[in-house]
């Protein structure tokens, strides 16, 4: 039986992002302590996970209008390159000992997570209308691979080498060169001349509807309290005596809640509505939050990112399937790199706030400062239902 080209692509960009998650989670879990040991200064341990977050942000516009002038296949190639470019950088900076080179490796991977973030879309650009939804969720859900294979990865890797660390970061160069050969399979042909040529609406037109100004701040809350909550558990964990295996064991879980959800998170978009998929991600937070906040065990950890995980998944994905009903083809590229870019920064500002607090405060304050914000998220997504309704009657 054939395969259509939208489930191939689907299949090739899951698998990609498989690849791209589990050496983000490596990142993830690792980054912070590899920052620790390097520099003195414990307050900027948690700064290379904010410089990937930061250059994520920085390239999602070039990389969104790249991509619309060369197309999606040489970008994401181009993307990829980076990431085993920036390895290969904080590889040597680990061998130094040198904390800045380091930094430098992970804001240069960075780079390859502006590209990336675009797979969701990518699967979408070229699907029938009636699959988009399920196209962003499917790829989505390639992170499930990544619940296993980036915490299994960091364990049989972050000390087989007499400089600890490093075998981890030359493995996340692999799996960046891994992703390359997976890209030139994909099916997504260049924009055509009209597209490319025109760029539809002004972008202030088109930021004027309220379903597009939710699905951007839904997706920057969702991400955003997730990285505020997810950066610093590692460093919690071990500040209360735990080991880098355990952090591993919660990370793991909290990356098969953000990630197996998203086989079925667009059926039930179909079946339930967008908005009330999003609202029923604020809810996720707000448990992560009281998780956290009634324990310190590694199951109150586990529990607190499991939920974590799956808040994210459902904020995520339906504010990605709610954009896409907010624009015109010859509009997506300017409209995508606005919401990611938005998104991105608002991450960035999580991550570099979540090492501060919790270096200044502790745990408990980190979970309490993301309060307000899952509130803001719930109170717009109520806004959009009951504008929903309105225009149906």
């Amino acid at each position: 039986m054939l395969i259509s080209r939208d489930h191939r692509n689907v299949a090739v960009l899951a698998l990609c992002q498989a690849l791209f998650i589990t050496g983000q989670s490596m990142l993830f879990i690792l980054a912070g302590l590899v920052g620790a040991n390097l520099t003195e200064e414990k307050a900027l341990a948690t700064l290379p996970i904010s410089v990937i977050i930061i250059a994520t942000t920085l390239t999602t516009i070039p990389a969104s209008l790249l991509m619309k002038r060369i197309g999606r296949k040489p970008g994401f190639m181009i993307g990829a390159t980076f990431g085993v470019i920036g390895a290969l950088i904080a590889s040597y900076g680990i061998q130094q000992g040198d904390f800045w080179i380091f930094v430098l490796g992970t804001g240069t991977i960075g780079t390859y997570g502006g590209f990336a973030q675009y797979y969701r879309f990518a699967a979408a650009d070229v699907a029938e209308s009636n699959f988009k939804g399920k196209a962003i969720s499917l790829v989505i859900s390639g992170g499930i691979v990544a619940a296993f294979s980036g915490p299994l990865l960091t364990n049989y890797t972050f000390d087989i080498n007499v400089v600890p660390f490093l075998g981890s970061f030359v493995t996340v160069a692999i799996l960046a060169a891994t992703a390359i050969l997976m890209l030139s399979l994909i099916d997504i042909p260049r924009p055509d001349v009209a597209e490319r040529a025109s760029s539809g609406r002004p972008l202030i037109e088109i930021a004027r509807n309220p379903e597009l100004l939710a699905a951007i701040f839904v997706g920057m809350i969702g991400y955003s309290v997730m990285s505020l909550l997810m950066t610093a558990t590692p460093l919690a964990m071990i500040a209360h005596g735990y080991m880098v295996h355990d952090a591993s064991f919660v990370i793991q879980w909290h990356l098969i809640g953000m990630f197996a959800p998203a086989f079925f998170t667009g059926s039930l978009i179909v079946r339930f509505g967008v908005r009330k998929v999003m609202f029923s991600g604020t809810v996720l937070l707000t448990g992560a939050i009281i998780a956290a906040l009634v324990g310190e065990t590694v199951a109150h950890f586990w529990v607190a990112l499991f939920a974590l995980g799956l808040g994210w998944n459902f904020t995520f994905i339906g504010a990605s399937t709610l954009l896409t009903e907010t624009y015109h083809p010859e509009e997506r590229a300017k409209v995508q790199a606005l919401n990611d870019f938005m998104v991105f920064g608002t991450v960035a500002l999580a991550s570099l706030t979540s090492g501060t607090i919790l270096h200044f405060f502790d745990w408990r304050t980190v979970n309490l400062a993301a309060i307000p914000l899952i509130t803001m998220a719930a109170v717009a997504i109520v806004f959009l239902i009951i504008r929903n309704k309105r225009s149906i009657t």
